[in-house]
């Protein structure tokens, strides 16, 4: 599976975003997706992930009530609609596949098996 993130850019504090991962490959539609933020010296934190049906969601506290992640599996595209952006939202953005149906942390990296490559994300105060 290859996975290829977009939709990052600059934008205003409040203003919103809609992030995609699109990926190659049939089986990506049974794959549970992520989306992790980094930026340089810094460990890489989860945003938000979707389970491969799109019937359960998780998000980490910070990102709550602002982002919501969705999926089409037809066009094998996760997307990350990111809205009232705040400055400390700026990262670089990745998306993650992970192919474990287990009950492993949505949040801990190590439990993805595939990783795109990022898109910058800037949200100016």
């Amino acid at each position: 599976v290859q996975l290829q993130a977009s939709g990052g850019g600059l934008v205003q504090a409040g203003g919103s975003l809609r992030l995609s991962c699109a990926a190659s490959g049939r089986t990506f539609s049974s794959y549970g997706t992520g989306w992790f933020r980094q930026v340089p010296r810094k460990e890489r934190e989860f945003a938000a992930a979707i389970s491969w049906s799109g019937g359960s969601t998780y998000y980490t506290d910070s990102v709550k009530g602002r982002f919501a992640i969705s999926r089409d599996n037809a066009l094998n595209t996760v997307y990350l609609q990111m809205n009232s952006l705040e400055p400390d939202d700026t990262d670089v953005y990745y998306c993650a596949a992970r192919t474990r149906r287990d009950s492993s942390a949505w949040s801990d990296p190590t439990n993805y098996d595939y990783w795109g490559q990022g898109t910058l994300v800037t949200v100016s105060s």
